[in-house]
Parts: structure tokens; C-alpha cells; sequence
């Protein structure tokens, strides 16, 4: 897939202020600080789409973005990140929740996970969230170009000895980094073909 357009649509801070479209929808999602502005901005190949700070939790509401005209991609708050404010994280949390459960023209959740670490408390219970909600997600292991490659290969297979012992196979899983440019045609190769898949149904 070639990125002719990438360009703003709406940012949302609420369930209802998302716009009605019936475009398909890739959202990204993650754990604060796993590189998903970086990630974003490197898949667009545009110049940059996602403003990527050094602030944990930069991302507080749905960003939508349109590409090719044909799809959006769209920017999901981080979960889990340091929020000091109770009723704000609880609210951020939620419009997440409400975003994956209602979305209909959600076509799959791409799932973050810092390949640097072992599988994390937070990364675990969301994915098992999906799971149990029927939401269709892959894994993007980010930052592959930081550990070595044993590393990156340990982690990754932690993750899918966690989903053998629920007794399900894993979802696609895909190793990139935002600064080597590493999957990033993996990525759209994926995004080419769930576009395809929705065209014969």
C-alpha cells in the first residue's frame, strides 16, 4: 500500500462527538511512552500526524486521520498512564472502552506492546478485555531496534505462551521500530488486505 494522503479529520472527547463515517477504521492503542506517535507518524510517511512528547498520557482524546481518502486511522489514549487527576483518567479510560465496544465500522485494534519488556500487568488485562469483548486486535511489538534480538524473541514468545495458557491461538503479532522503519510495510500489507477482505464481503 502506498500513503498517497494522510491529513487531520476530528478530534473527539467524547463517544458522541466521534463522526459518523463509513469509512473502516484501524485504531492504535497502547501503553504511555510505548512509542505510538512515533509509530503513527513513520506508517504515514507524511510528515507528522501524531504530536509525540516526552509527557506520558500526551494523548487525551480520539484523534482521527484520514488516508488515501479510503480509510482512518484513528489515535486512542494511552491506557494506564500517569494521570494525577482520578476523574480524568477514569473518563479517558472509558471513552477508550466506549470507542471499542460501539465502533462499528471498527475494523481491528492494533495492540502496542514496548518489545523491550516482558509482558506487562496492564498490556495482559487489556488484551484479555478484547478478548472477552469480541474486539478483533493484533500485537506491534515497537522499539525492536533497542534490546537485542534474543531479547525481542524472548518477550514475544512470553506473550504467546500467556495466550496458550487461556487456550486460544495468538493474535498476529508484528515486530517494528519507528526509527529503522522496520514492519512498517508488514503493517500496511495487513491493512491492504483487511480492506480487500471487506470489498468481497
Amino acid at each position: 500500500m502506498t500513503i498517497r494522503s494522510a491529513t487531520f479529520a476530528i478530534s473527539a472527547h467524547t463517544f458522541a462527538q466521534c463522526p459518523e463515517s463509513e469509512l473502516p477504521e484501524f485504531a492504535f492503542i497502547g501503553r504511555s511512552n510505548v512509542g505510538k506517535s512515533s509509530l503513527l507518524n513513520r506508517i504515514a510517511g507524511k510528515g507528522p500526524l501524531a504530536k509525540v512528547s516526552a509527557t506520558p498520557g500526551h494523548t487525551k482524546m480520539i484523534n482521527f486521520y484520514t488516508i488515501n481518502g479510503e480509510w482512518s486511522l484513528v489515535d486512542l489514549p494511552g491506557y494506564g498512564f500517569a494521570q494525577k487527576d482520578l476523574a480524568d483518567r477514569e473518563r479517558f479510560q472509558q471513552l477508550i472502552l466506549d470507542y471499542l465496544g460501539g465502533r462499528e465500522n471498527l475494523v481491528s485494534v492494533f495492540v502496542l506492546i514496548d518489545s523491550r519488556h516482558p509482558p506487562q500487568k496492564l498490556d495482559l488485562e487489556f488484551t484479555r478485555w478484547l478478548l472477552m469483548e469480541d474486539v478483533p486486535f493484533v500485537l506491534v511489538f515497537t522499539k525492536t531496534d533497542k534490546p537485542s534480538a534474543s531479547e525481542v524473541k524472548k518477550n514475544v514468545q512470553l506473550f504467546t505462551d500467556t495466550f496458550a495458557e487461556l487456550g486460544i491461538s495468538p493474535p498476529r503479532m508484528f515486530l517494528t521500530s519507528s526509527e529503522t522503519g522496520a514492519g512498517r510495510i508488514e503493517l500496511l500489507k495487513f491493512i491492504q488486505d483487511e480492506l480487500a477482505a471487506l470489498e468481497e464481503e
